[in-house]
């Protein structure tokens, strides 16, 4: 089923700041030309199925524009082609991608005047829009946002994962929270009613509106405000209000066939977070059916532990555990020590969890235990932890031996030669693997701290963005030659 087409009001939602410190969610634009570009795409991987690159469609928001054999960029319109070019000429650059990182963090700062408000100076927020914000995020209103995700999904993707960029950083050097965005409605609460859980509430709901069957809402738990970051911090239990929240949100969702998606957070809350995503599994993940999925973060040093701890809450309980497999980036900001010492560590941890899960071999799991029903989805950028965990799942499905469900992430505006190949790899069909672009949506004041992440993701995947960036160095080449026939 189609999301509706239902335009909701253009207004951004909700009240309460959230206390943001981890997810791995976002996408899209406008159903325009300069709008619908998912960034740079090079030449696909072709080591599942013979997926070569002129099998790979591009991202066509033109769609008179055909794909040219050896050219996977070629469907791209020549205005997104051009943002792709700028953005990743920064994102590859060092000299030019520090001072971009600077500006992005200065500006994602509350309390500026009129000249550096991006909301309110309107050339400050057309060069940031038609730049970053075009290239990484949904839209600002829930018209575009709504377009866009119809569009990806006329494109064979199986569907969005959408979250509100509303935020609040929580920094562990300093100890300090900042908040990012417009705050809706009062923040008072009158005889044990809090105005900011339920603007929380309702903004989430505006938010699954924009989306429909087989999609996922991703949620920020901390977006609802201090009553239930004071009860995390503490590791305490939501406050009750909150757990109705939680179970009206999912209730709705699940009678939709929306999955909902707990974002990881700040290590500060997510002990507490991890309860209460325990909790609605228990409640909602039945009958061998994921509704609700938690995050685990591999650069995480705990991580493998507190996934084995959930897998026997799953076993003894008899739910089906969501598991969100994604890498991590929020290394500015959190305790050093309690993140892997390098990028192979987290590399060797990630493919540990995810080809453990679909060998059903975790611990004792799979060994001396049963192992319980789990449903993975792996949210990455790393074409060798992607296609080798694909490549085991179809061989194990080949030859009939246990594995679990499987789905793919990636970032809108990123790794979208690593999207494409995914969904030529099974065929055509619904046999192949089902890929997501996952994506926020919000204003350019709410955005920026989100823009600044993939800012820095970036600047930590040389490798990748230096493959995208020669990808759009290509395709230019080619139409430039093309114009004087040098080329097809």
């Amino acid at each position: 089923m189609k999301p509706s087409l239902g335009l909701l009001a253009a207004k951004r939602p909700w009240g309460a700041p959230v206390t943001f410190i981890r997810s791995e969610n976002r996408f899209y634009g406008k159903p325009t030309d300069s709008r619908l570009g998912l960034g740079a795409v090079n030449s696909p991987q072709a080591a599942i199925s013979g997926a070569s690159d002129n099998s790979i469609p591009s991202l066509n928001s033109t769609p008179t524009r055909r794909p040219v054999a050896g050219y996977p960029l070629a469907g791209l319109s020549t205005g997104t082609l051009l943002r792709s070019l700028l953005v990743t000429t920064i994102s590859s650059n060092r000299l030019l991608l520090m001072p971009s990182l600077s500006a992005l963090s200065y500006l994602a700062k509350p309390g500026h005047s009129y000249l550096l408000d991006v909301d309110r100076n309107p050339i400050l927020h057309k060069i940031l829009r038609k730049t970053f914000y075009d290239q990484f995020c949904a839209g600002e209103t829930s018209e575009e946002t709504q377009a866009c995700a119809q569009k990806l999904k006329s494109l064979g993707f199986r569907g969005v994962i959408l979250t509100y960029a509303k935020e609040t950083v929580f920094d562990h050097l300093t100890q300090s929270s900042v908040e990012h965005g417009k705050t809706f409605g009062s923040s008072d609460s009158v005889a044990g009613f809090d105005a900011d859980i339920e603007s929380w509430k309702r903004g989430t709901l505006d938010t699954a509106e924009q989306i429909g069957n087989g999609d996922f809402l991703a949620i920020k738990l901390t977006g609802a405000g201090r009553k239930v970051t004071s009860a995390f911090a503490a590791n305490d239990s939501p406050p009750q209000q909150m757990q109705e929240a939680m179970d009206e949100i999912a209730t709705k969702c699940k009678q939709r066939g929306i999955k909902v998606i707990v974002d990881a957070e700040s290590q500060h809350f997510q002990k507490a977070i991890d309860l209460a995503t325990l909790e609605l599994m228990r409640k909602f993940n039945r009958d061998g059916y994921a509704a609700v999925y938690n995050t685990y973060q591999a650069y995480l040093k705990q991580t493998p532990s507190n996934i084995l701890d959930h897998m026997s809450e799953a076993a003894k309980d008899g739910f089906t555990l969501g598991l969100k497999l994604v890498r991590g980036a929020y290394i500015l900001s959190e305790n050093r020590a309690v993140i892997h010492d390098t990028k192979e560590d987290t590399d060797g941890a990630y493919n540990s969890i995810s080809q453990g899960a679909l060998k059903q071999q975790i611990g004792d799991f799979g060994g001396s235990k049963p192992f319980p029903s789990v449903d993975l989805l792996l949210a990455s950028h790393n074409k060798e932890s992607v296609f080798a965990a694909l490549k085991l799942h179809q061989e194990r499905t080949r030859e009939g031996l246990p594995t679990v469900p499987i789905s793919f992430g990636q970032l809108h505006g990123m790794s979208d030669e690593l999207s494409f190949s995914l969904l030529q790899a099974g065929g055509e069909g619904t046999d192949g693997p089902a890929v997501f672009k996952c994506s926020t949506w919000g204003t350019m004041g709410e955005c920026l701290a989100y823009l600044l992440r993939r800012a820095v993701e970036n600047r930590d995947a040389v490798m990748r963005t230096s493959d995208e960036h020669s990808a759009v160095k290509r395709e230019c080449w080619r139409r430039l030659t093309s114009v004087f026939g040098l080329t097809s």
